[in-house]
């Protein structure tokens, strides 16, 4: 073994201590209550979501093809996360080993390039249903459908991929004390003792390319869909066109705010006392609000779930 690798595992901590809101005591208890109430609902509400799009034949169609996708990352953005928060919570000692630190930030990267590529196949499949009815059927065909989805999945391995390659690479020197509730890149980068203006670039790059490209062509699409709908002469046919984009919009809204927040900020600027908490918000609260907003809005979802419970 070279002098390089013995010195690389020499300076990796076996176990990260997560701070949470250790400076904060009295705050654990309400957030655990948060959090498992949080999680629950999401689980519930996301399998919901993946049964009635899978088991319903009136929702085989691409919108709830990307829509239980979705679910499906949300499922495992929380599972990926909040155990370990809610096992920590109740512990005196909050660890994470060096190794359940690295799948964390690995799979987290990994579903968040997932999910930039797939809101974006969303708002695809809303332009066509919109912009170009009469077409979408020979457009949005399944073929096309599980081409975009498969894209989005290596996509996403390929930004968590680079992501990880770069980080485990990283020095820490003893230092352990992580400010956050799980494992993140932004925050393993500023822990490192070594110079890591390498890593922040990269970072930089390719959470730019994941988030502002496909965001950009999110907007550019609602662009069409905006000037489209406006050119329908009765007011029930513009509210019916519009109230099929809002659900896709809030949920654009909750990922991408929190996600430009948190990776599009000059890494000086960084703080780990906001990053933890913004992390938080999209780690819990979005999977958990996400089901709730494709059903309360969603006419098709409801009456999939009714007919789901009357089965049942």
């Amino acid at each position: 073994m070279n002098s390089d690798n013995q010195s690389f595992f020499w300076n990796s901590p076996k176990n990260f201590i997560l701070l949470g809101v250790s400076d904060r005591p009295w705050l654990e208890r309400p957030l655990f209550v948060i959090l498992l109430v949080s999680y629950i609902l999401a689980m519930l509400g996301n399998i919901a979501i993946i049964l009635v799009s899978r088991l319903d034949a009136q929702l085989h169609r691409p919108m709830y093809i990307f829509l239980s996708h979705l679910s499906f990352l949300d499922l495992c953005y929380t599972t990926t996360t909040v155990p370990q928060m809610l096992f920590n919570m109740g512990s005196s000692r909050k660890t994470i080993s060096y190794g359940g630190c690295t799948v964390q930030y690995a799979v987290f990267h990994w579903l968040g390039g997932t999910e930039c590529i797939i809101l974006a196949s969303m708002a695809l499949d809303r332009y066509v249903a919109i912009c170009k009815p009469l077409r979408y059927a020979v457009i949005m065909h399944h073929s096309l459908c599980q081409m975009l989805v498969a894209v989005a999945w290596v996509s996403g391995f390929g930004n968590s991929l680079v992501q990880v390659t770069l980080t485990v690479q990283l020095p820490f020197c003893g230092r352990e004390v992580l400010n956050n509730f799980f494992c993140e890149v932004p925050a393993m980068i500023k822990l490192s003792c070594a110079d890591t203006a390498v890593n922040d670039a990269t970072l930089a790059v390719v959470v730019a390319f994941f988030v502002l490209v496909p965001l950009g062509l999110i907007l550019l699409s609602y662009g069409f869909i905006a000037r489209a709908v406006l050119r329908i002469q009765s007011s029930k046919g513009r509210h019916k066109a519009f109230g099929t984009c809002t659900s896709h919009l809030l949920v654009v809204s909750l990922f991408y705010i929190p996600a430009i927040c948190m990776y599009l900020q000059p890494p000086s600027s960084y703080s780990q006392e906001q990053g933890k908490f913004i992390s938080l918000f999209y780690s819990i609260i979005t999977p958990t609000l996400n089901p709730f907003i494709y059903t309360l809005r969603n006419k098709d979802v409801k009456g999939a779930l009714r007919r789901l419970l009357e089965r049942i």
